[in-house]
């Protein structure tokens, strides 16, 4: 939707709502304006906001005249579950419907013990973190999922994902949502009305990280590389995923020069197979330094280890490659570095091929950054995929519908 007026029959009380969550119309004028409704009609479509209670008021300061009221999205009248699953331990929150954090829980999570054990262990933690939250089950609307490999949007399952065993095509969306009824005594009817969404990793760290700090960015690009390699790619203000979520996976292009790397795809010379957590955790093993994972090189990063600052910022050269391709074909104004390697070395290395062997064109505008939000950027954004969905204009006309009959 652009800034143009909206005709009257495409000024849903969703569309109201979208108005006044993207801050373009936060008065009732304001509204009238932006829509041609009305002022009884925009005043009938609030009243089916405010009833389901998604609206706070406040009077704004006047410069004449009655002051006018302030109409807002009110973030607090509902929250939202969101997971994030890493290879070897997971991140949950309760969160409320503006991404601030109520209640978070970590704990061990091995991916490769398959979508049953998984799915089974993150609900455990429902009771608890719901608890924590100070929250009732009933104020919950939505769950999301975050995971480290590739997804079907539409379906909400993963597909052939190189580092998740026995996920592919597995139902997500309905087994985590049987599994939440399950672990709160809720009826399956009243459990269906909680959407459990699902996308990978790297899209959402994009579209937390693009919402939180760089909004005005119209093509934003977030590398993400911990065991695996992948971005995610936001376009105006939207993900971009491809035709069946594919979109993003980098670190399965083909380094000629390494053809004698084996990936955990099956394939050799991928880039995640020289460049990734698990590869520089494999190197530093050979030199006999006790590290098997991203995690353990992040801690060695940390403690500025001389073999593993070498090699984060050779991995960053050689992701560097790849970027330059990227960052020709996108011409991205923020590119973010994200994930355990995140950090001054690796950063280093992929500034330095992406500045020396791109265009001076594509780079003229480009800010090459790390991650602001953190291990938290998975979460957030899986918490904002859910309340987009929820929110927006059809999401919202749509459950107005329901709660109306």
């Amino acid at each position: 939707m652009g800034d143009t007026m909206m005709t009257s029959s495409q000024a849903s009380a969703g569309e109201l709502l979208h108005l006044i969550r993207s801050g373009r119309a936060n008065t009732r004028a304001d509204l009238q304006q932006a829509t041609g409704l009305s002022r009884s009609t925009v005043g009938q479509r609030l009243d089916l906001l405010n009833r389901a209670g998604w609206l706070r008021h406040s009077t704004g300061t006047s410069t004449g005249g009655r002051p006018s009221h302030r109409i807002a999205f009110d973030p607090g009248h509902a929250s939202v579950i969101a997971f994030d699953l890493e290879t070897r331990h997971a991140r949950a929150a309760v969160l409320d419907l503006a991404g601030t954090i109520l209640a978070e829980h970590t704990g061990p999570m091995d991916v490769g013990a398959g979508p049953d054990r998984v799915l089974e262990g993150l609900a455990d933690w429902f009771p608890d973190l719901i608890a924590a939250a100070g929250v009732p089950a009933s104020h919950v609307a939505g769950i999301g999922l975050s995971v480290p490999g590739p997804v079907d949007w539409e379906s909400g399952q993963v597909i052939e994902p190189p580092i998740m065993p026995g996920w592919d095509r597995f139902p997500i969306r309905e087994r985590l949502q049987e599994a939440y009824a399950s672990r709160l005594g809720l009826d399956p009817a009243a459990a269906e009305a909680v959407p459990v969404l699902v996308d990978n990793d790297a899209n959402l760290m994009a579209l937390a990280e693009h919402q939180a700090n760089h909004r005005d960015c119209a093509s934003f690009v977030l590398l993400k590389v911990s065991t695996g390699i992948g971005a995610g790619v936001v376009i105006g203000d939207r993900l971009y995923r491809g035709i069946d979520g594919g979109a993003g996976d980098i670190g399965h292009i083909r380094l000629h020069d390494r053809s004698d790397a084996l990936c955990m795809c099956g394939s050799h010379g991928c880039l995640a197979a020289v460049a990734s957590g698990r590869a520089i955790a494999g190197e530093l093993a050979a030199l006999g330094h006790d590290t098997a994972s991203g995690r353990d090189v992040r801690r060695l990063l940390n403690e500025g280890h001389p073999d593993a600052v070498r090699l984060a910022r050779e991995a960053g050269r050689r992701v560097g490659e790849v970027l330059v391709t990227v960052v020709t074909l996108l011409n991205p104004g923020v590119l973010m570095i994200a994930g355990e390697l995140a950090g001054v070395p690796f950063l280093t290395g992929v500034r330095e091929l992406v500045y020396q062997r791109a265009m001076p064109r594509a780079t003229a505008n480009l800010q090459v950054v790390t991650s602001r939000l953190g291990d938290h950027a998975g979460l957030v954004g899986a918490a904002a995929m859910v309340v987009e969905h929820l929110y927006s204009p059809a999401g919202a006309d749509a459950r107005l519908e329901r709660l109306a009959s």
